[in-house]
């Protein structure tokens, strides 16, 4: 049987200790805080296991014989990616691409690292076992994982080993034959709450001396001894889907992990102890590029909503015939068209890694050095689109009770193509969008989840073809010289 919403939401009453405002939270998909995002992964589940959808969206596992996800298929032509890549976008769709954490992205974590397993066969073939197995596992039931892999900031001009407190960042406590025992925080789980298991590791660079972090484990998000300690919820402080549309269902949050002395078994551990084996894990096999291959298939979706709000605006506004607002308009169908053909251009340029097909490297990075320069600048247009419309609105649904209130509100939300009613509802969502606290933290998420700039812009120099673009360079130096050119000019008298 495919996976559906009701067996997604069942598993989540597993015990897992979350805190939020002090307090411990209990069953997390009945809690206000956390329940309708919950919901909403539970509609991608339930979206996949539709019978009209079940092709699309799901595969064979050949283990096993289930259907599950195609979030865990492993391309093999270009062909089965571009497949791939239409699941992963109709999903997206169900989301309006507000939910960056979804099942698919740590799924395309894992398998990207399955796919270089030589690169831990090389290392220490135990390991490699254990990711193969877990894999399997994975994929055949289906999971939802978050992961954890950067260290609290706390000293960030020291390395993991020289901070302060040893166990500020998770590392190993002890081992024996049963596994590894950790203890310390990770950043960020975001979807931790709503996810199965978390992936915990370590992908900024480790230093020698940093030997007992450099980790590579997954625990389910009840292991005990594990605590999670929720940001504040916007969906909590949501007061109405209608007043707040994305924050009330879309709010994935984010949390610090932290790991009390928590017992992982070798069989879920795929690094212990090997600092170059934990950066390899990430690099040397696709996994970094598949993950963020799935990101920008998820931007690309998002950007297309963006637009579409920013069309809309005009629209409302009645400014949509102005020469400057279809100037503005047309920038934002250039910046979202770009992201797309970035998108199509990976997939066209891949290449064959083990009997894989892979997304290029070069133009997955080169699209995200330019979208996260390229987020701020989508909203502060839609900002400029709509004006006061976004906070000329109502305080709450309220105020459409209150007669003489709906009186002043009709005759205040006028558009020249909606009712005052759907008028209001559209910049609620136009807000929430861009100018709330939710809005916010999505623009800081589009920032950094792939990495300070500073990181993004060191992989696409990394990976630049420079030997063709110098060769042109070196070709056109070498069509020419001074001897040729003093032979062929007449000398001055």
């Amino acid at each position: 049987m495919i996976k559906n919403g009701t067996q997604h939401i069942a598993s989540l009453r597993d015990g897992r200790e979350v805190f939020l405002n002090g307090k411990p939270v209990g069953d997390v998909t009945s809690h206000p805080a956390f329940r309708n995002s919950i919901r909403s992964y539970a509609n991608l589940y339930d979206y996949q296991a539709r019978p009209e959808n079940v092709e699309k969206m799901t595969f064979a596992s050949p283990d096993s014989g289930r259907r599950v996800s195609r979030i865990w298929e492993l391309p093999t032509s270009y062909e089965q990616l571009v497949e791939r890549r239409a699941a992963l976008e109709a999903w997206t769709e169900q989301h309006f691409g507000f939910m960056g954490r979804s099942p698919d992205h740590v799924a395309s974590c894992i398998a990207g690292m399955y796919m270089g397993i030589d690169v831990f066969e090389q290392a220490d073939p135990a390991r490699a076992g254990a990711l193969r197995d877990y894999y399997k596992y994975a994929r055949d039931n289906d999971l939802f994982l978050t992961y954890v892999i950067v260290n609290p900031q706390a000293n960030q001009a020291k390395s993991a080993h020289e901070q302060q407190d040893k166990y500020l960042a998770v590392g190993i406590v002890d081992q024996d034959a049963e596994g590894i025992t950790v203890r310390g925080a990770k950043m960020l789980a975001t979807s931790g709450i709503m996810a199965n298991e978390v992936f915990c590791s370590c992908i900024q660079p480790l230093r020698e001396g940093d030997e007992m972090y450099a980790l590579s484990f997954v625990v389910p998000m009840n292991a005990k001894g594990m605590k999670v300690m929720s940001r504040k919820s916007y969906e909590e402080n949501a007061t109405s889907v209608f007043d707040n549309p994305l924050s009330s269902r879309y709010d994935e949050n984010d949390a610090v992990l932290y790991f009390d002395d928590v017992k992982v078994p070798w069989e879920r551990i795929f690094v212990a102890g090997d600092v170059s084996l934990c950066a390899k894990q990430f690099h040397a096999t696709p996994a970094h590029v598949y993950q963020n291959y799935q990101c920008q298939v998820r931007l690309m979706t998002k950007l297309r909503f963006l637009v579409g709000l920013g069309l809309k605006i005009s629209e409302v506004n009645g400014t949509n015939s102005f020469p400057q607002v279809r100037e503005a308009l047309g920038q934002l169908s250039a910046e979202a068209s770009m992201v797309e053909a970035y998108v199509y251009g990976m997939e066209a340029k891949g290449t064959m890694v083990n009997g894989y097909y892979v997304p290029d490297r070069n133009m997955l990075y080169s699209s995200q050095v330019l979208t996260q320069q390229l987020y701020s600048k989508i909203l502060n247009t839609l900002r400029e689109l709509a004006g006061g419309g976004m906070i000329m609105l109502p305080s709450s649904i309220q105020d459409f009770e209150n007669p003489e209130l709906l009186r002043i509100i009709e005759k205040t939300q006028k558009s020249p193509v909606c009712s005052s009613e759907e008028r209001v509802k559209f910049f609620k969502l136009a807000w929430d969008a861009v100018g709330s606290e939710f809005a916010s933290r999505h623009n800081q998420y589009e920032l950094f989840y792939a990495g300070a700039s500073f990181v993004t812009k060191g992989h696409a120099y990394r990976t630049y073809d420079w030997r063709k673009a110098t060769g042109l360079v070196d070709n056109l130096l070498s069509s020419y010289s001074l001897e040729q050119e003093l032979a062929r000019t007449p000398r001055a008298a």
